[in-house]
């Protein structure tokens, strides 16, 4: 086993990780919409320079501090692991989020930065409807079971593949296009572009999300039954005392 990273710097990584994610999303949005009108082919582009941009930032960062990247996961990775020993403990969770959602606004920021938009200027993309919010629901907790399944099924390795194979799918399937990260949601606030979202629809989406992540680890349990402790099974990874990739699968995702 390997000594963990030092809170500090898997923060860091946390903030790097999801501000990367955030520009690759914003970023790819911004080109896209000054390349074509094709609302349709907009979308296709946006989407897959997430699922590879995505896919390289969890194998690149996960052996660090698992590539969480999304609020959601890091609490659903607190609440899973608690009573087994592999959780994040409850200082893990307060760096991660707050490096997440820093990390999230300042990738928004720098999108736009790049492409020579105002800085920090509010979305005023209206997202406030029922069917979206069911949406955001479903892709947090397809994303949730998707990401702690695999590291139950000891298939962790194959997350960065999978996870933003989901995400890349989800986006297509969903209505919202699949925010499905409370970090992310904040962040894409910030920027009023093709992937912004108004400040007035953040509340609903998080809550969406939250409930998303719950539904999430109940289909996790449904499927593979209460998680061994620690050094029974090994799909379960020990937080902070073994850096694999099976904690490279609480990650986000996304957009």
């Amino acid at each position: 086993m390997s000594a963990p990273a030092p809170l500090l710097r898997r923060a860091a990584v946390e903030g790097l990780g999801t501000a990367a994610l955030v520009a690759v999303v914003v970023g790819s949005g911004i080109q896209a919409t000054e390349l074509t009108r094709d609302v349709g082919l907009q979308l296709l582009a946006n989407s897959l320079a997430t699922v590879f941009g995505l896919g390289v930032l969890i194998a690149l960062l996960g052996p660090v501090s698992g590539a969480h990247f999304n609020p959601a996961v890091t609490l659903a990775a607190w609440f899973t692991g608690r009573r087994t020993g592999d959780a994040p403990t409850p200082r893990d969770v307060a760096a991660y989020v707050p490096a997440q959602v820093a990390g999230a606004i300042a990738g928004a920021v720098l999108a736009d930065a790049m492409f020579g938009r105002p800085l920090a200027h509010f979305a005023g993309h209206d997202r406030f409807a029922g069917h979206l919010w069911l949406a955001e629901v479903v892709a947090t907790a397809g994303l949730v079971w998707l990401v702690f399944g695999l590291a139950r099924a000891g298939r962790a390795h194959l997350a960065p593949l999978l996870v933003a194979s989901y995400i890349g799918a989800a986006y297509w399937f969903t209505s919202s296009t699949s925010f499905a990260n409370p970090a992310v949601t904040i962040g894409r606030a910030f920027t009023d572009t093709f992937a912004g979202i108004a400040p007035t629809s953040v509340l609903p989406f998080l809550a969406a999300q939250l409930l998303g992540a719950a539904a999430g680890l109940g289909l996790v349990a449904l499927c593979f039954g209460r998680p061994a402790p620690a050094g029974e099974d090994g799909a379960v990874v020990p937080h902070g005392r073994q850096q694999l990739a099976a904690r490279t699968t609480e990650e986000s995702a996304l957009a």
